[in-house]
């Protein structure tokens, strides 16, 4: 019997999000993301007692796309989810499948003990870098 390779949350995260103030317009936002390929938006913490924001594609499609409010004139702070669920690096990724399932999602930042975001990881990324085959 073999055993069980322990895989983490920092050996499969990636850096495809943009961090960005929640001032940024949705036009910018936008851009941005597809310039730099990013799968993910997360909004800076205005300060240490804040807590970082995040905005998905999907939001964007549904709160300004499908609604027809100008991507000009709307900021990413309106259309974003806050509080976002933060992920240890350390954790196990199975632990970390568990977390998405239980409350629903399919991102997330990965947060280290300084609170400062070091990656992004979502079941893209988790599927295909730890499932054996």
């Amino acid at each position: 019997m073999s055993a069980r390779q322990i895989i983490r949350v920092s050996d499969i995260m990636h850096n495809h999000y943009c961090l960005v103030d929640g001032f940024t317009t949705v036009a910018d936002a936008t851009r941005l993301m597809r310039d730099e390929k990013a799968k993910a938006l997360l909004i800076r913490k205005r300060n240490d007692d804040d807590e970082y924001g995040i905005v998905l594609p999907s939001d964007i499609a549904k709160t300004v796309l499908a609604s027809g409010r100008s991507a000009q004139r709307i900021n990413v702070y309106e259309i974003m989810s806050k509080p976002v669920i933060g992920i240890r690096p350390e954790m196990q990724v199975r632990y970390c499948a568990r977390l998405f399932q239980q409350f629903g999602i399919s991102v997330a930042p990965v947060i280290d003990s300084a609170h400062q975001v070091i990656g992004l990881v979502d079941y893209d990324y988790l599927v295909l870098q730890s499932v054996e085959t």
